[in-house]
């Protein structure tokens, strides 16, 4: 097996490489306002371009931020659904995936 493209570390230290839409909906799933607030998910690489990360908010819902330097983007949005999260971030992803390739 190659080297991970990705990897999502919680807060708690779980961390999966190359997460699936699946394994991200159960990361953000386990999320809570105590000890495993938030996710992050970068390049497994030193000095990384791109990020994302999900952090659970006091008010409920989620923080979502995608931040690629290469591309100029930063991106806050708020959401409550972790099935659009995940669905989201996989497309996020995988157009990262493409344009390092």
């Amino acid at each position: 097996m190659g080297a991970a493209y990705y990897r999502a570390e919680t807060e708690s230290g779980d961390h999966i490489e190359d997460p699936s839409e699946d394994a991200l909906f159960m990361l953000i799933d386990d999320l809570n306002s105590s000890d495993n607030t938030f996710v992050v998910i970068q390049p497994d690489e030193d000095d990384p371009v791109w990020f994302t990360s999900v952090a659970v908010l006091d008010e409920g819902g989620y923080e979502v931020v995608r931040r690629d330097t290469t591309r100029r983007e930063h991106d806050v949005v708020t959401e409550t659904s972790i099935d659009r999260i995940a669905r989201d971030l996989r497309i996020w992803l995988a157009a990262r995936s493409i344009s390092a390739r």
